[in-house]
């Protein structure tokens, strides 16, 4: 239910902009509010245009190979997964991704939320990583990211980025049976 207010108050706000003689880029940023409560800070419309790109640019740049580019979705001391620090560590995260299989994986994201937060914005979104190098292509892991994204001077960044794979629910053992007496010839 919030998540659909959120929606319909970033649309009004789009909306009423114009009228007021505002881009939507400039609507105030009380438009759209964090729903975790007081003191969260706030995000405009424009604010979630970005962060949405900005998980766009961070897939096409790793599905593709560009170790740079994957980097710069990061700020300059991100991390990614608690153990790659800083920009020559992501770097090097996407070259051993490249000769490791990566070119042949797509990553496909879905229910982005995103939360205003005192430091910038919280962000979490359902990964499927998939195999395209067969056909038809093959799901190899699902998960979900959990975010941290900062506005800087080159806008929005992930300063930590952690992605918790899904784990298989163990199969219930199989109910036992009692010995069954022999069937009569």
């Amino acid at each position: 239910m919030k998540i659909a207010s959120l929606t319909v108050l970033a649309a009004l706000a789009l909306i009423a902009a114009p009228a007021l003689g505002q881009s939507p880029a400039e609507a105030p940023a009380s438009a759209v509010r964090a729903p975790d409560g007081a003191g969260a800070g706030t995000l405009t419309v424009q604010d979630h245009v970005e962060i949405e790109q900005l998980y766009a640019k961070y897939n096409h740049a790793i599905d593709s190979g560009n170790a740079e580019d994957w980097a710069a979705t990061f700020t300059a001391d991100g991390v990614f997964n608690n153990r790659f620090n800083g920009r020559d560590a992501l770097i090097g995260f996407v070259n051993n991704w490249k000769t490791n299989g990566g070119l042949s994986r797509r990553h496909w994201n879905s229910n982005l939320l995103i939360s205003a937060t005192p430091q910038g914005a919280r962000g979490s979104v359902y990964l499927m990583l998939m195999d395209v190098s067969v056909k038809p292509a093959v799901v190899l892991s699902t998960g979900m990211y959990s975010d941290e994204l900062v506005k800087t001077a080159n806008g929005w960044r992930f300063k930590n980025r952690a992605v918790k794979p899904d784990v298989a629910a163990a199969k219930p053992a199989a109910p036992a049976t009692p010995d069954k007496p022999a069937s009569p010839r």
